[in-house]
C-alpha cells in the first residue's frame, strides 16, 4: 500500500504544482517558493491568458475540430463494423487489407505528398479527415456488434425486406448506444490532444488547434516581450509582462487539458467497457 500511495503521489504531484503556480504570484514561482499551496493567490495569470486572443481562438477551432472530427468517425466506424461482422465473399481478404495498414504505414513523406496533392495541405480540413478511422477502434465495434446482437435480428430484419442501410439505422445502431459511447470518448479525447496534424499539414496560423498554440507557449522557457505583452497588456514594463507570462504557461495548460479530463471523468466507466469489448475473440 505504501509503495502505491508513493506512485501516486509521484504521479500526481506535478499536476497538483502546476494548478497551485497557475493561481500564484509569478515572482514567487520564479524564486521555487511554490511548492504545497499557492503562495500569494492571484489570478494574474488567467487574466493574462484571458488577453491572449490567439488563444482563445485556437480553442474555438479545437471544440469545432473535435465535435466534427469525433462526429464524422463515431459514424464511419460503427458502419464498418456493421460492414466487417456480416458475412459476404471476399471477407478474409479485407479483414488483412484493414490490419495491414495497422502495422505498416507509407510513411509522413509520401502522407504530406499525397495531402499536398489533394488540396488538403493548409486546409483545417485535413485535421478532421486525417485519421477518421482507427483500426483498433474498428475492431472493437466489429468484436460489440458480432457478439453483443443476436445475428437472427439482423436476418429477420433482411427477412421482412429491410435494406442493409435500413437494418444499421433501425436495428442495429439503437442498440449500439454502449459502443458509440465508448467511441466518443476514444475519437473526442485523441481529436482534442491531437497537434501533429496541424503542426505537419496546417501553416496558417488561424486554423491551428489549441494544443497547437499551447505547444509553442511552452516551448518557449522565456517568451518573447512583444508575446509576453500581448498577454498581459497592463503590466508596467516589457520584463514584468514576461515574469506574468511564465504564470500564464501553467494556466494555458490547465486550459487546453480541461476538456478532456472532463470528458474522462465524466465517462471513465466507458473506458472500462471498452477495454473489455476488445478482450474478446471476434
Amino acid at each position: 500500500m505504501l509503495f502505491w500511495a508513493v506512485v501516486l503521489f509521484i504521479i500526481m504531484y506535478p499536476l497538483y504544482l502546476i494548478i497551485i503556480s497557475s493561481f500564484s504570484e509569478p515572482y514567487a514561482v520564479l524564486r521555487g517558493e511554490v511548492w504545497l499551496w499557492p503562495k500569494d493567490p492571484s489570478l494574474i495569470g488567467y487574466r493574462g491568458l484571458m488577453k491572449y486572443s490567439a488563444f482563445w481562438h485556437s480553442y474555438l477551432n479545437s471544440f469545432i475540430y473535435t465535435i466534427s472530427a469525433t462526429a464524422l468517425s463515431v459514424a464511419v466506424t460503427l458502419m464498418a463494423g456493421y460492414a466487417m461482422s456480416s458475412k459476404f465473399l471476399g471477407k478474409r481478404f479485407v479483414n488483412i487489407f484493414i490490419l495491414v495498414p495497422m502495422f505498416f504505414s507509407g510513411g509522413l513523406i509520401p502522407s504530406f505528398l499525397l495531402m499536398r496533392d489533394i488540396g488538403l495541405y493548409n486546409n483545417p480540413l485535413i485535421i478532421v479527415i486525417s485519421g477518421c478511422v482507427s483500426i483498433w477502434n474498428l475492431m472493437i465495434t466489429r468484436t460489440f456488434i458480432a457478439t453483443t446482437i443476436p445475428r437472427e435480428l439482423i436476418e429477420a430484419a433482411n427477412i421482412d425486406g429491410a435494406s442493409h442501410i435500413k437494418c444499421f439505422a433501425r436495428v442495429v445502431l439503437p442498440l449500439c448506444g454502449t459502443i458509440t459511447a465508448v467511441l466518443c470518448v476514444y475519437y473526442g479525447v485523441a481529436n482534442w490532444n491531437d497537434f501533429f496534424t496541424a503542426l505537419i499539414y496546417v501553416r496558417d496560423r488561424r486554423f491551428h488547434p489549441v494544443t497547437l498554440v499551447m505547444r509553442d507557449i511552452l516551448a518557449k522557457l522565456s517568451m518573447d516581450a512583444a508575446t509576453a505583452a500581448e498577454m498581459y497588456a497592463d503590466a508596467g514594463t516589457n520584463v514584468e509582462a514576461i515574469r506574468v507570462a511564465e504564470v500564464v504557461k501553467y494556466c494555458a495548460i490547465i486550459m487546453s487539458t480541461g476538456p478532456a479530463v472532463v470528458l474522462y471523468l465524466n465517462m471513465q466507466k466507458f473506458f472500462v467497457k471498452g477495454v473489455m469489448i476488445g478482450s474478446l475473440k471476434g
